[in-house]
């Protein structure tokens, strides 16, 4: 089977990840590194200190005082596209842009600039070994119903269609599935809902690339796309986790957060495993990255794996 794509080409991810864990609050005041005269803009600890504090409170971005380089050189490029030629201007419009909770377009251009969206199909290959298994011990229960599953890191796809893929091959092609795959971030959700990616791309193999994918023709042969049946079970939606509001529909039976705490701090890390736990069946299962643990959380959630947990 084969499709045309009209020339659409995914678009090219280049950050890397650069908002460190374990940072220090956006409240407590940057090392005085020097200002960034030599570059095209002046960019010096007060201003770092005021864009720390807008990410912290838009979307509970925990950034280092060691990521002023990263931070100018991902919003240099808004500042050209705004027409602003200093980043005192640019962060007075951008502070006059509405509250916290507003979703407007230049807040949103400003969160998506600061995300990070390192990913891969089938990243941590271990979650999906074990996701195999606990869908074959759920399934009696649903009786027939669908199972539901969130994937709150959606970032270009690869996660959630993973996820679709196995439960795909665990319980087969007719099985109910309902997978909600939100971001924060408003275009890298646009490129997961193509669901179009190189061929041979990182993590898949042969055989699902063949029973998963449709190839592309002409120009667009060094392309494929996720097969229609497969992405009908997904709904992807924007939605940010430090909102108080969750209005995310029935309990999930399954959540995958992964890599996405570590971007917090303490209290901002209890208070989205707070509700967390409340959109989660009893007994349901949350997935988390390798170098997560929710060890203070032993209230909420029981460790019953490697990075499982368990709500309790």
């Amino acid at each position: 089977m084969s499709f045309a794509l009209r020339h659409q080409t995914p678009r090219a991810d280049p950050r890397t990840d650069g908002a460190a864990a374990g940072a220090a609050s956006p409240q407590r005041p940057a090392l005085q590194v020097a200002s960034m005269t030599a570059s095209e803009f002046s960019f010096g600890p007060a201003d770092y200190d005021r864009v720390r504090h807008l990410i912290y409170q838009h979307a509970g971005i925990n950034l280092s005082d060691s990521k002023q380089a990263m931070v100018y050189s991902r919003l240099s490029r808004l500042l050209r596209e705004t027409g602003h030629t200093n980043f005192n201007d640019y962060l007075q419009w951008l502070e006059s842009g509405g509250g916290v909770n507003q979703n407007n377009e230049r807040r949103q251009s400003f969160v998506n600039a600061l995300t990070t969206n390192l990913t891969a199909f089938f990243r941590e290959e271990h979650h999906f070994l074990e996701l195999q298994t606990d869908l074959a011990a759920l399934q009696p229960q649903r009786a027939g119903k669908a199972v539901r599953i969130w994937c709150n890191a959606a970032s270009t796809g690869e996660e959630p269609y993973s996820i679709a893929m196995t439960v795909n091959e665990a319980l087969g092609a007719t099985a109910a599935m309902s997978l909600l795959a939100t971001d924060i971030d408003t275009n890298v959700l646009a490129t997961a809902q193509r669901g179009v990616y190189p061929i041979g791309a990182r993590g898949l193999t042969q055989q699902r690339m063949q029973r998963h994918f449709l190839k592309g023709k002409g120009d667009n042969a060094a392309l494929m796309r996720i097969k229609p049946e497969l992405a009908r079970g997904i709904e992807f939606r924007t939605h940010n986790l430090i909102h108080p509001q969750w209005n995310l529909g029935d309990p999930f039976d399954i959540v995958f957060c992964r890599n996405v705490m570590i971007y917090f701090d303490a209290p901002t890390q209890n208070a989205v495993l707070e509700r967390m736990h409340r959109v989660i069946k009893p007994g349901g299962l949350l997935y988390i990255g390798h170098s997560e643990s929710f060890n203070e959380a032993k209230h909420l959630f029981r460790l019953r794996g490697k990075t499982i947990y368990e709500r309790v």
